[in-house]
């Protein structure tokens, strides 16, 4: 406990208007796509749109919110931006129903991802963090068609090349995700970690930070939040535009 009167014959470090330490904003690369693509569909494969809105949204958190108060709170300072993916899918694959060759490399997909990366690396105070992809990529069919299946809707023979993808996971993203929290939090360079994410997989980290005395606050970009993760934040708030209800997931 800081007492108000210093030990005698040392030095008190007490200030009353030390500046606060600024804002890391991180950002769940997959999760951002996802709704971004719910929120702007007619705008799901440009690229320099995404960068755009991510940088805006990210640095939206840098305000006070609008309902916070008539002269309530002060604008952060931004400490940086991450930003955390994968490289695109681009292997040579057979579908499983025709056979027929698909080369993903050439994908509009994998053309989105890689300029979605080129573009965030020119904006200010952003670092793009990037994992791998598992070796392992199993076809799967879609999830409609599997239910379609189980009610005995469709036959099995019926499937077409559009009812299956490929299966693939992102490798390490989570890791450097924590491994970041823990830094910032440790070497005190933040006071505050936002964090546009929706599943519960960073709760461990978020626990971290909070014992280490910083304010976490969670942007599920207008995602209902997992009862795990609600209880290990100090704040809740979305600053992208709300999807519309047929948006909706």
């Amino acid at each position: 406990m800081i007492k108000d009167e210093p030990t005698p014959g040392a030095f008190s470090f007490l200030c009353l208007e030390c500046p606060t330490l600024p804002t890391a904003i991180l950002i769940d690369g997959a999760f951002f796509v996802i709704r971004f693509r719910a929120i702007e569909p007619h705008n799901a494969f440009d690229a320099r749109r995404a960068a755009e809105v991510a940088w805006r949204w990210a640095v939206a958190h840098l305000s006070p919110p609008k309902s916070g108060g008539k002269g309530k709170g002060q604008r952060q300072e931004l400490y940086r931006i991450f930003f955390y993916d994968c490289p695109p899918l681009e292997k040579k694959m057979h579908n499983p129903i025709s056979g027929k060759a698909i080369d993903y490399a050439k994908s509009e997909e994998a053309k989105f991802r890689k300029d979605l990366h080129a573009e965030l690396l020119k904006k200010r105070k952003v670092a793009l963090r990037l994992g791998h992809l598992s070796p392992d990529t199993p076809w799967t069919i879609k999830q409609d068609k599997i239910n379609a299946l189980l009610r005995k809707e469709l036959e099995f023979g019926e499937l077409t090349d559009g009812d299956v993808r490929p299966s693939f996971r992102q490798k390490g993203v989570d890791m450097r995700v924590g491994l970041d929290i823990a830094s910032l939090s440790f070497k005190r360079q933040v006071s505050q970690i936002v964090l546009m994410a929706g599943g519960a997989d960073f709760v461990p980290a978020a626990k971290l930070a909070r014992r280490e005395g910083i304010d976490v606050v969670l942007d599920p970009m207008w995602r209902q939040v997992p009862p795990g993760l609600n209880e290990h934040i100090d704040g809740l708030r979305s600053t992208c535009p709300r999807p519309k209800p047929r948006n909706r997931e």
